[in-house]
């Protein structure tokens, strides 16, 4: 299916929603609620379910926002592609699936993969990316650091056998990332539709926000407790948080090293949220991250409340995967030793 973004549809189907973005959805004269101790109240269970991608698309080069139009269409082509397949369309696929008009399919849909049944809801924004900063809504060029590293990770990634390549790449649970070894899918984590919730929680003197992914919890102090030392590195930072006027500033440092997530190798993350209504809450996330990036970066993420509730999210006691792929690995040598054997003669 073939779709032309300039038409304008007369019905929006699927499982997406419209919702106004970021630019123009604070309500008029909006008063954020406050808990008992005077502070914003940002409690509850928050979703990040944008389609909005994290780069924009050379099809709205010099564009920050899509037009109602084009929102509209976004959602019925979106709704249409998801109702023709049961691949599950993850994170920026959503929305390359809509703009092309045809299905961008999931890392592997060949072997029983995920399917649609998975995802959150789906929800129309009307930026036209994530990043706001650099204005062209895309990273900054990589550092040389970051060049050299990417060939690295590429080369590991193309070695790893849950790419498809064969199982002898597999020597040990260290040659798997950390998410699939259920250790840490990166804090914040920023995919969004799926395990994409956070439920925040606050008293005078602590946040909490808890992320769906990996039930992990990120306990961040509002107090001047000192930081830890720089020697001691945390695969979720050491965070601090403070009230700028009605909006919640947080800074982490202190990350591990050995994260496979960009922004979660930074040298310093600032989060900021902020109310834009009862049911909507901006998220911005900027990055200083020269071990990757020449500049920082910044992304904006709109975060619609939930009525619902965030239920575990136990990876390491079902990941029933990681030693089937290392019996998987060893089943592989042992056949090719069998045909050596058999083909030496002995």
């Amino acid at each position: 299916m073939k779709t032309n973004v300039s038409r304008i549809p007369h019905c929006i189907l699927g499982i997406f929603t419209l919702v106004v973005g970021s630019a123009t959805c604070a309500q008029s004269g909006y008063q954020v609620p406050l808990t008992s101790d005077g502070q914003p109240d940002f409690q509850g269970v928050w979703g990040n379910n944008t389609i909005t991608p994290v780069e924009r698309l050379e099809l709205f080069e010099g564009r920050e926002f899509l037009t109602a139009e084009e929102m509209q269409l976004l959602a019925q082509t979106a709704g249409d592609i998801q109702a023709e397949g049961e691949d599950a369309l993850f994170g920026d696929r959503v929305f390359a699936s809509a703009v092309s008009g045809e299905l961008q399919s999931s890392n592997d849909p060949t072997t029983g993969n995920y399917d649609q049944f998975w995802l959150a809801e789906r929800i129309v924004h009307n930026r036209t990316s994530q990043i706001i900063d650099p204005p062209n809504g895309k990273y900054p060029p990589l550092s040389e650091e970051g060049i050299a590293r990417s060939a690295r990770m590429a080369l590991v990634r193309n070695q790893n056998p849950a790419n498809g390549e064969r199982f002898e790449t597999l020597d040990s649970h260290l040659d798997l990332s950390v998410d699939d070894r259920c250790i840490s899918n990166g804090a914040p984590y920023l995919d969004s539709g799926y395990n994409s919730y956070w439920q925040i929680i606050q008293s005078r003197d602590y946040v909490v926000i808890l992320q769906e992914m990996f039930h992990d919890a990120r306990v961040i102090p509002l107090t001047d407790m000192p930081p830890v030392s720089a020697a001691i590195e945390l695969w979720h930072g050491d965070s601090r948080g403070y009230w700028d006027g009605d909006t919640l500033v947080v800074e982490t440092r202190n990350y591990s090293d050995k994260s496979d997530y960009s922004h979660n190798r930074a040298e310093l993350n600032v989060e900021r949220f902020t109310r834009l209504g009862d049911r909507q809450l901006r998220y911005q996330l900027t990055s200083h991250q020269s071990d990757t990036y020449s500049a920082p970066f910044t992304r904006e993420i709109i975060f619609d409340y939930s009525d619902g509730d965030i239920y575990e999210f136990a990876c390491h006691e079902g990941n029933y995967a990681l030693p089937n792929m290392l019996r998987g690995a060893r089943e592989e040598e042992r056949r090719e030793q069998e045909r050596l054997t058999s083909r030496n003669g002995n």
